[in-house]
Order: C-alpha cells, then structure tokens, then sequence
C-alpha cells in the first residue's frame, strides 16, 4: 500500500486544511514531468538494483521518492537518453521539470532531484515509456 503523507494548507481565512498525498501521486507527477523532455528515450525500470528494490518502499517504476522530517522530498529519476542529445542539457532540464511540476501540483519543496542516466538509446524502437 503506499504510503499517505499529509501537507498542512493554509487558505485565505487562516483556516488549516490537511491534504494527504499518496506516494504513488508525486511518483506519477515525476514521470510526467519527465516524460515532457525532448530527447528522454525511457525510465529505466532495471536500473534500480533488486536489492534496494526489495528494501525500500519508496522504489517504483525506475524513480525514487524520499519526504524528509522537514515536509520536503528527495527524488531519484532513473533514465535512458536518446542519441544526439546532450547528457548534461537533458538531465538538467528534467531536473529543473521535475522541480517546477512538484512545486506546483503539490505543497511540497523539492529538496533535490537526482537524474541517474543509466544508457543511451540508439533508435526509436528501443524507447519505451513507463507509466
């Protein structure tokens, strides 16, 4: 089951709100968001070893959500990119994605967003969405 965590909203009545997300939620708004960037091949499910995979709960789908004490997440996005594009702008314009989309769709502040590129896809067969 996954895990519920709540965010306190205050309106403009100064009334307090809670509003729970589920992980599954941020981890849907993160693949999303990652999905939007030209030259994004995949979401490498594989790249995820079993190990940490059977251990943690906050794995899935080939991306990694932790939340902090603080209310903040850490996020781990583990991607396939295509060739001809730049490692460096791809990863830094999925970061800078994935950081604008969470902020904006839920209260939550990205502490962090780690974009692991785990291969290079030569052609269009070889690129599969996750979702």
């Amino acid at each position: 089951m996954a895990k519920k965590v709540k965010a306190v909203v205050i309106d403009e009545d100064k009334v307090k709100d809670n509003v729970t997300y589920k992980r599954n939620v941020v981890i849907s708004i993160v693949s999303l968001a990652t999905q939007e960037i030209n030259g994004i091949a995949s979401i490498s499910r594989t790249a995820v070893s079993p190990f940490r995979s059977a251990l943690s709960k906050n794995v899935s789908r080939g991306i990694i959500v932790e939340f902090t004490n603080e209310g903040n997440v850490l996020i781990d996005v583990f991607v396939n990119v295509k060739f001809g594009y730049s490692v460096k702008d791809v990863a830094f314009r999925v970061q800078e994605n994935i950081k604008s989309s969470v902020g904006s769709m839920t209260e939550f502040k990205v502490e962090a967003v780690n974009v692991h590129v785990v291969g290079v896809t030569f052609n269009d067969l070889d690129s599969d969405f996750v979702s």
